[in-house]
């Protein structure tokens, strides 16, 4: 999904001088194109996290739609009160693009895992949560935050995603995508997580049991259309994500579940609430945190 974002913004950034790329030094190998291209309007900051968000608060209140590229807990945990103040508060079209979305980064440890990302953002006022589940959805999401309103998170994976959806398939911020259709459980899922919950529906229709796979590619504002819809058929509703089981994907569709006055059997697929001590790569993680397919 990153070379999916920087193949896309620069496109994007051809046809709109106001686009511009801030790095606190990280994004190597990836970023170099766009920085030859528009070298005017590329900053690394170095290692300066904070100080990345105050200057991209600063070019975007002037005019600029500025996008801040790093791995996922250094542009959204180290600078959380630059972005709350400088990015949330003053509604600034700042753009926050974060890599290596849950265990993407495993064998790095714990410093590199995002598993709480989505819940600290979430909880900002102003800001949008976009977190595209293949590289459709992250090219569809890019090119549309260039003329969107205020502040955005935008959760990436990693790299060579396989694509889920058809080509044709309509990405729209705010809205929900049905992948399958089926009636014996709505499984609902974000970001990286969508190519599992797809090779899970299929290991279902294999056991003649039809999974309504659902993708979420914006956890704020969610659909909750969409979700009251499901909740009005009755349809058990699982979610499914890599993030800590608090403050995320399946947090956001219980609160709705839990104001609807209805009742209806839903469960939440995620990482415990724990840091992860094991050393491995995602696959090993998953398993070894418990974000294995359920029985139903």
């Amino acid at each position: 999904m990153r070379t999916t974002f920087i193949e896309t913004l620069i496109d994007e950034a051809e046809q709109d001088e106001r686009v511009f790329l801030i790095t606190p030094d990280l994004g190597f190998s990836v970023l170099e194109k766009f920085q030859k291209k528009f070298p005017k309007r590329f900053l690394n900051v170095g290692i300066a996290e904070q100080n990345a968000i105050g200057i991209a608060s600063g070019l975007a209140l002037s005019g600029k739609i500025v996008y801040v590229y790093s791995i996922i807990p250094f542009i959204t945990m180290r600078c959380f009160e630059q972005i709350r103040i400088d990015v949330a508060y003053l509604n600034a079209n700042v753009r926050l693009v974060g890599v290596g979305a849950g265990l993407s980064y495993g064998p790095q440890g714990a410093t590199h895992h995002a598993i709480e990302d989505i819940g600290l953002m979430r909880a900002l006022p102003n800001m949008t949560v976009c977190c595209p589940g293949d590289p459709l959805e992250a090219r569809e999401i890019t090119k549309a935050s260039i003329n969107y309103k205020g502040p955005m998170y935008i959760r990436l994976g990693k790299n060579n995603e396989p694509r889920i959806h058809k080509p044709d398939t309509q990405i729209t911020i705010g809205k929900a995508v049905e992948v399958t259709q089926g009636d014996y459980l709505a499984l609902i899922t974000t970001s990286n997580t969508l190519e599992l919950g797809m090779q899970w529906v299929k290991e279902w229709a294999n056991e003649d049991l039809q999974v309504r796979l659902i993708s979420m590619p914006t956890v704020k504002p969610i659909d909750k259309e969409a979700i009251f819809n499901l909740i009005q058929e009755g349809i058990p509703i699982y979610t499914l994500e890599e993030h800590s089981i608090i403050g995320g994907l399946g947090t956001a569709i219980a609160e709705i579940i839990a104001e609807s006055d209805k009742k209806i059997k839903f469960k939440r697929i995620g990482l415990p609430d724990s840091f992860s001590h094991n050393v491995g790569d995602q696959k090993f993680l998953r398993e070894k945190l418990g974000l294995i397919k359920p029985l139903i």
